[in-house]
């Protein structure tokens, strides 16, 4: 019997056999591997807690990390995310009562994440920017007024000066953290919520010579926006309906195959999505952000491997240092989506990747969507282009 029937029987897959997820659960053997595919938490997928709404590139719904967290582990357990992005499990561990730790290579991640984990009050960021010195704001960079007003630049980049001051002062407080996120996921977008004029969707930025296009396309000028006034707004926005309890949640910024903060044998599930090959261009798509937040973009170890061959590699490089943290007996859920058409079958090269480490291959879960992330934003057929399904595979650390 190979590896990925042995296991089918266990608790955790019996429960995907269930109807209960709106169908029976197909069960399809391919090259040696069992997938479970069904619609797991699709029908749902929409609604989740107001702060896991920021946006971020090749980010999954909050509804895959609590999937499974609620079946492989207890209130107080330990859950890891190497490949942290906007902290999507990290967030949700902490809503469900686990220990997070979260890392990634790029610092803007931990940007992103930690100031959710413990948000200051509507209060505080109201005082702060009541305080904040908006007038002092002097144009750094004049070819960023193909995105925004004279006036509202002046705002963006005076807040970034006295952020980056605090910051190297070291008196960067909790509101201060709140603020830069924010302002982070409003620099650009399609709406009048985001500081910028109409631009492409708000998880990424295109270049200013596509945006001096855009511009003359719809023959548009940016409007002149109040920036304190958009940063209160999306502040009440996250913060609806409360913050998660306090966690003692451990950040890094650190590489996947090297986790030296956790100790050995600590965690007891890992909730993750590496790059898919080199399908987002994680550095160039954040440029604007990385020059707010003032991080040297060229300085962050990024992994963009087009070769599938690199990409096993690294993949068994992570899995050889999860064989370290995880505990026996604990899970990794590697989540990896598809590329190129689904003509790449990820899991498969992560399947092979784990020959010889001591990993227990359980399947592959596939949650199959009837629609896509990225139909409405980019005009594209449904279930023709983007991520149409989340394929997971699931180990336990022997």
């Amino acid at each position: 019997m190979s590896a990925a029937l042995k296991f089918t029987d266990s608790g955790f897959f019996q429960e995907l056999r269930r109807s209960e997820f709106g169908a029976p659960t197909s069960v399809v053997i391919a090259e040696g591997v069992a997938y479970y595919v069904n619609a797991f938490w699709t029908a749902g997928q929409r609604r989740a807690h107001p702060l896991h709404e920021i946006s971020y590139r090749a980010c999954f719904k909050p509804q895959l990390p609590a999937f499974f967290i609620d079946r492989l582990t207890q209130p107080g357990d330990v859950l890891c995310d190497p490949f942290m992005g906007r902290g999507t499990s990290v967030l949700q561990a902490a809503f469900m009562g686990r220990k997070p730790i979260g890392s990634d290579a790029n610092p803007l991640s931990l940007l992103l994440t930690r100031p959710r984990l413990r948000p200051p009050t509507l209060g505080e960021i109201e005082a702060r920017l009541a305080a904040a010195p908006w007038g002092r704001g002097e144009i750094e960079r004049d070819d960023l007024l193909a995105f925004y007003h004279f006036e509202t630049l002046r705002q963006i980049c005076a807040l970034r000066h006295y952020l980056l001051v605090r910051e190297n002062d070291g008196v960067l407080d909790a509101v201060d953290d709140w603020l830069r996120m924010v302002a982070l996921n409003r620099l650009t977008g399609h709406s009048p919520g985001f500081f910028s004029v109409y631009t492409m969707p708000p998880n990424q930025a295109v270049s200013i010579k596509a945006q001096l296009k855009i511009n003359a396309r719809r023959a548009q000028t940016p409007p002149r926006r109040d920036i304190g006034e958009l940063i209160l707004k999306k502040s009440r926005a996250l913060l609806a309906e409360g913050a998660p309890l306090a966690c003692d949640a451990e950040l890094a910024v650190a590489d996947a195959a090297r986790l030296t903060h956790i100790g050995d044998a600590t965690v007891d599930l890992v909730v993750t999505s590496p790059p898919f090959l080199d399908v987002v261009d994680y550095r160039g798509d954040n440029w604007l952000r990385n020059w707010f937040a003032g991080i040297d973009a060229g300085g962050i170890s990024l992994s963009q491997l087009r070769a599938p061959r690199d990409w096993s590699a690294m993949t068994r490089a992570v899995f050889t240092e999860l064989a370290r943290v995880v505990k026996p007996g604990g899970h990794v859920a590697y989540e990896v989506g598809e590329v190129r058409g689904g003509a790449l079958p990820l899991e498969q090269l992560v399947w092979r990747a784990l020959d010889e480490l001591p990993f227990e291959r359980l399947g592959v879960l596939v949650n199959a969507q009837s629609f896509t992330k990225t139909s409405n934003c980019w005009g594209v057929a449904n279930n023709v282009k983007g991520v149409n399904s989340n394929r997971v595979v699931i180990a336990r650390r022997v």
